[in-house]
């Protein structure tokens, strides 16, 4: 069984084993680590301008410098689960434990944008081979209820570290400088991999084969899809350094369907996007996670280089967007239960459509306060609501046996949506970031409203119309 099925997997009580008394205290030191790996995914917008002035980077590199953590997150997760199966969860935890915090203190160190780039790539390699042995070891430490419960307090991280990220990169480049958004996992990250192995009982491995011809390819392609993405901006949509990357994207992706399909232990079972459900939580999770951290990074651009606000003014800003997606998400997971998933999903894309059409029209004459902090709450509200209705109507839509494997899918396209969101946006608002113009943050806006828009379509047809009934936690990261 691999570790995403463990997630879903229901023992008798007679097959339980005794409860281990270290369980909550593996629990907290697990999610500890865990919320560092959704703070970096946040953490840093707020200190790119630092970042940029201090390293001379231009728009290309800063995009990088969030899109390499979250593609190497994203793209090699699915095989760091598999690892995680192979050599026992424990010892993969710690080892990506090991990676995320040496990777991070080498970023924080970093001189050029280089190096900073292969600190983040290296992070996310680390929180790839993390994130996945953590959750197997919280489905396999956990029973009955408690599972439930723990699952739970699990989910929770995720929103908790979204929002943190920005407070916290904001006190931190305001006070002793942008490196620290990256120092500060160092001690965190010691202190958990001296506790953890005194409270987290080793567990002979599972046989499992590993794929990692299909990890790399699924890896480059999106790699390559981003590229191409980010060039545009550059490059124009028609030229070379553009069509290229775009092009040997596709290539690549073929080329992973084809080894997955002729592989004994694919990394991803293909078959899993014959179901609508499956398709449905994944292209919902992909565009929610998109427009976020789209909103994050050209927030945190705007405000500071067009606005001049200060980084921990602008961390202030974000606050309330995190509150409204945690709310929207709460409020989501009761009307997914009674109204459905494709009314949930439908009004949260219009809502966030709705938000971000001011940011579109309006931010030139209007206040940070009139214009776009109101349109980032009610736009990230609807986005909280759209993320519960994708985690829900791919996991608990479909055969319980299978709720495991969807699980991996949706993560994987939760993180790769952030890395494409943020590329999209980057070239939209090409002028914008370099040289503050305000126009090339209306564009950018004006692209996220209308593929908002145009996912609350897509989703009246895609998403199906029943009920999901839930039978555990939450198992999205």
């Amino acid at each position: 069984m691999s570790h995403h099925e463990a997630a879903t997997h229901h023992e008798s009580p007679e097959q339980r084993p005794p409860a281990d008394p270290r369980r909550w205290t593996a629990l907290t030191l697990i999610c500890l680590a865990q919320f560092m790996l959704i703070l970096d995914v946040t953490v840093v917008n707020v200190a790119l301008p630092d970042m940029a002035a201090d390293l001379d980077l231009g728009r290309t590199t800063l995009t990088w410098v969030v899109t390499a953590y979250t593609l190497c997150f994203g793209g090699l997760m699915l095989l760091g689960g598999r690892l995680a199966d192979a050599l026992g969860a424990r010892r993969t935890l710690l080892a990506g434990l090991a990676v995320f915090t040496a990777a991070s203190l080498a970023t924080g160190l970093a001189t050029s944008g280089t190096a900073l780039l292969g600190g983040r790539i290296a992070q996310g390699v680390g929180a790839a081979l993390l994130s996945p042995a953590a959750l197997a070891i919280v489905t396999t430490t956990f029973h009955g209820p408690e599972r439930n419960r723990a699952l739970g307090i699990w989910s929770a991280i995720g929103a908790a570290g979204s929002a943190a990220g920005v407070l916290l990169g904001g006190i931190l480049t305001d006070g002793p400088g942008w490196q620290w958004v990256f120092y500060v996992n160092v001690p965190v990250g010691v202190l958990v991999l001296i506790a953890l192995p005194a409270v987290v009982a080793h567990r002979p491995p599972r046989p499992a084969r590993l794929d990692l011809p299909g990890a790399l390819l699924v890896t480059a392609g999106t790699g390559a899809l981003i590229y191409g993405l980010v060039e545009a901006g550059d490059s124009g949509w028609s030229g070379p350094a553009t069509l290229l990357p775009l092009a040997a994207a596709i290539v690549l992706y073929g080329v992973f369907a084809a080894v997955e399909r002729a592989s004994s232990s694919p990394l991803m079972d293909l078959r899993m996007f014959t179901r609508r459900p499956v398709v449905a939580g994944s292209f919902l999770m992909l565009i929610a996670t998109a427009l976020l951290i789209a909103f994050f990074f050209l927030g945190s651009v705007y405000l500071q280089h067009v606005r001049g606000l200060s980084p921990m003014r602008t961390g202030l800003v974000f606050l309330p967007v995190a509150a409204a997606t945690a709310l929207g998400a709460h409020l989501g997971s009761r009307t997914v239960g009674k109204l459905g998933s494709r009314t949930t999903a439908v009004t949260g894309m219009t809502v966030a459509a709705l938000g971000t059409v001011p940011l579109a029209w309006f931010l030139d004459g209007g206040g940070v306060g009139t214009v776009l902090l109101p349109g980032f709450v009610v736009a990230s509200f609807g986005i909280g609501a759209v993320f519960v209705t994708a985690t829900t109507t791919a996991l608990a839509m479909i055969d319980h046996h299978e709720a495991g494997l969807a699980s991996g899918v949706v993560n994987t396209f939760h993180e790769v949506g952030g890395s494409i969101g943020v590329a999209v946006v980057s070239t939209a608002a090409a002028a914008g970031i370099e040289r503050g113009a305000v126009s090339g943050f209306t564009t950018a806006f004006a692209v996220c409203a209308i593929g908002a828009a145009v996912s609350a379509l897509a989703a009246l047809a895609l998403v199906p119309t029943g009920k999901p009934q839930m039978s555990g936690g939450m198992h999205a990261h």
